[in-house]
């Protein structure tokens, strides 16, 4: 294992107050501007750096909820278009309750919608509060993903439980996060249930292709599966597995991977967690293991696929240039990615109550 030794410093973004602590940093990346959002209590936060990732500007209050869903891949995620920057989040009326003891007992609150929320000036101000879920309730798991495209097109898909079951729902916006389309089936398991809290991810091309990768529940196993849009995210294709192997497990793993579109070539990367070791598969490939680890997530940045993970207590990396992995940070939780065009991949997590941010060795 190398040790990252690197002249450009992490930036950090630590709340004012004490009993304030900054969780589940989400980022987007244009060619002007570097967002990131995340969750404080149950408020929505948003910072933004103009200079590739070097500073970024003090939080912006975006919303206040009775409950914000945050912790565990749950919290706001957000996206950059040409005409606005659009957060979303799960609010609920009450805190969820919970079973009994253990890390997978959870029983999802009574109330939560996933909703939206735009500005158009930089993300100095902010309207909105759109619900995405057209069924109330719907998205009280708490577990969703949104991502643009190019064109503008932006897609959230979020564990649904209108019905008996956790079934995957979308829905697409055409304007910027003002409005949104009807919500569309993208899969349901013939099990009867898909991973009941395991986050999905989605991504959208710069064909304007929208690719979603979310944990089935599938005869026992919790294997990835993808599927895929053409037409704006109005219908799916038929699921197919990331991987050959399987992973025979009775409960949830409460950890969804990432997914990136592999340039010049076009295949969709998948990078997840089974046991307690992390993966990386090309769609249509046998899976190859990284090392031990848990919350992956990846990125395509200059010279191929970025990975970051948390190995124990430390947020691991690895990236075109290395061999093998790297320590970005001996302590930090909950990574995120993302590669700023013509710039760095930036890496994002948690670290006692602040938010980290650093470029992955090159």
């Amino acid at each position: 294992m190398l040790t990252l030794i690197s002249l450009l410093l992490a930036v950090h973004i630590a709340p004012n107050g004490a009993q304030i602590e900054y969780r589940q940093p989400q980022l987007a990346a244009s060619a002007g501007m570097v967002a990131v959002t995340f969750g404080a209590n149950n408020s929505i936060y948003f910072s933004a750096s103009r200079d590739r990732g070097q500073t970024f500007s003090a939080p912006v209050k975006v919303a206040e909820a009775p409950k914000l869903a945050l912790g565990r891949h749950r919290g706001p995620r957000v996206a950059i278009t040409p005409s606005a920057i659009v957060i979303s989040a799960v609010v609920a009326n009450a805190a969820p309750a919970h079973a009994g003891p253990g890390p997978h007992k959870h029983v999802a609150p009574t109330s939560g919608d996933l909703k939206a929320w735009r500005s158009t000036d930089g993300g100095a101000t902010w309207s909105g509060g759109v619900s995405i879920n057209d069924v109330p309730a719907s998205a009280r798991e708490g577990l969703h993903s949104m991502s643009s495209g190019g064109s503008g097109l932006v897609f959230a898909t979020w564990l649904d439980l209108r019905s008996k079951g956790t079934r995957l729902y979308g829905a697409s916006s055409k304007d910027g996060g003002a409005t949104w389309s009807k919500n569309v089936l993208v899969y349901e398991s013939p099990s009867g249930t898909i991973c009941q809290c395991c986050h999905p991810t989605a991504i959208v091309d710069s064909n304007g292709e929208i690719h979603v990768m979310w944990r089935n529940a599938l005869e026992g196993n919790r294997d990835m599966y993808v599927a895929h849009s053409r037409d704006g995210g109005a219908s799916f294709s038929a699921a197919t597995k990331m991987g050959a192997e399987s992973w025979k497990l009775e409960a949830c793993p409460m950890d969804g991977g990432g997914l990136t579109m592999e340039e010049p070539h076009g295949k969709l990367v998948s990078v997840w967690r089974r046991e307690n070791e992390v993966y990386i598969a090309k769609e249509g490939s046998r899976e190859w293991k990284i090392e031990t680890g848990k919350d992956p997530t990846i990125a395509t940045g200059p010279g191929g696929v970025y990975v970051v993970w948390n190995s124990g207590s430390a947020v691991h990396a690895l990236s075109p240039s290395e061999p093998k992995p790297i320590v970005l940070a001996k302590q930090g939780a909950f990574p995120q990615l993302v590669a700023v065009p013509g710039g760095p991949v930036l890496a994002a997590w948690e670290d006692k109550g602040r938010i980290m941010i650093q470029p992955v060795l090159k």
